[in-house]
């Protein structure tokens, strides 16, 4: 049975402030990490559920205005311990259909994270942006953290928009205009030596072309199939968002992921992945490269500890992975509509 402190009837949490974070302008500490504001014995899993549905109106405005929340120090052990805490919030769950990382459910509503070999490197990316029925929150929890590299950079999507329109102003109006173009080429089979080695039979859910040919036609995606894979085309789709909130407008797309044209591709265990405008037009390798660079520069890389809980605002907030310089390393995640 719970044993519920004093302490979650008033402000449970309380701010910190890491070496990694980032100040801008306008006020805002990014990301936003946040600790018991009591002592270790009563900051319990219980507790800590109780907070947050207490005080949710209150995490959810942080949420919004800082993008992403570290919740650090609170006794979440185990997966069974992280899908309670998912559950504390009262998301939606959203299903994984169409996703290109592969994933394995663990318990209740949590997966393993993307299952590429943890010393590849995961470029930044919304996740599913370029699929209509993408998840608006993601969860993360560290169950085991490396002992050197792995983290989960973030940055700021309107951060990356405005620096790219400062530098590259011409190709962010084609962006704008024309939108994206994915085209992948995978297998039957999953293929975890790839960031995006999802096969078309997992991504779809199913064993028959037919039925995959008409879940991707929900999801705005054309298959193109060939003696030994299909080729997934997915758009032209919008790849600048807004946030009605603050009416900023977003790099809201998977672009950094991606190869920049089928010139010049890279096999990838037998499976190729690139991306062009919507009008066709390839991707110029000076935008790439200067997109990349500030995405770099604009991210926050705050190390893993065991039991770190992340929840992060998809609609605002690129992410992706570094690579594992001494593992071993366990993040497991959590999609919410």
């Amino acid at each position: 049975m719970c044993t519920i402190s004093k302490m979650t009837t008033g402000r449970f949490f309380k701010e910190v402030e890491l070496p990694e974070q980032k100040h801008y302008d306008n006020g805002v500490l990014f990301p936003a990490v946040l600790a018991p504001n009591t002592n270790t014995e009563e900051a319990n899993l219980c507790a800590f559920e109780h907070a947050i549905r207490a005080e949710k109106s209150w995490l959810e405005s942080n949420l919004q205005r800082r993008g992403v929340i570290l919740f650090r120090g609170f006794h979440v052990t185990s997966p069974s311990d992280f899908n309670r805490v998912v559950e504390a919030f009262g998301y939606p769950e959203l299903v994984y259909a169409g996703g290109r990382a592969t994933r394995t459910k663990v318990v209740g509503r949590v997966y393993t994270a993307n299952e590429s070999p943890p010393e590849m490197k995961i470029p930044f990316h919304h996740e599913m942006s370029y699929l209509p029925d993408f998840p608006s929150k993601l969860f993360f929890f560290c169950e085991e953290e490396p002992e050197s590299g792995g983290e989960t950079p973030v940055v700021l999507s309107h951060i990356v928009y405005e620096r790219m329109k400062e530098k590259q102003p011409e190709f962010v109006a084609k962006v704008e205009k024309h939108g994206l173009k994915f085209i992948i080429v995978t297998g039957d089979d999953d293929q975890s030596s790839s960031i995006g080695g999802r096969g078309w039979k997992s991504t779809y859910m199913t064993v028959d072309k037919k039925v995959a040919n008409e879940r991707a036609e929900k999801l705005g995606t054309k298959l193109e199939w060939m003696e030994n894979g299909v080729r997934i085309i997915t758009g032209p789709v919008s790849a600048i968002g807004f946030n009605k909130e603050t009416g900023q407008k977003t790099w809201f797309n998977n672009l950094a992921t991606c190869n920049t044209g089928p010139t010049t591709k890279v096999k990838i265990v037998e499976r190729d992945a690139y991306v062009e405008l919507g009008n066709g037009d390839l991707v110029p390798d000076d935008a790439f490269k200067d997109l990349l660079k500030i995405m770099e520069k604009e991210c926050v890389a705050i190390p893993w500890k065991k039991g770190d809980v992340v929840l992060i605002n998809n609609l605002t907030v690129l992410h992706g992975r570094r690579p594992v310089l001494k593992p071993p390393r366990r993040i497991l995640a959590s999609l919410c509509k």
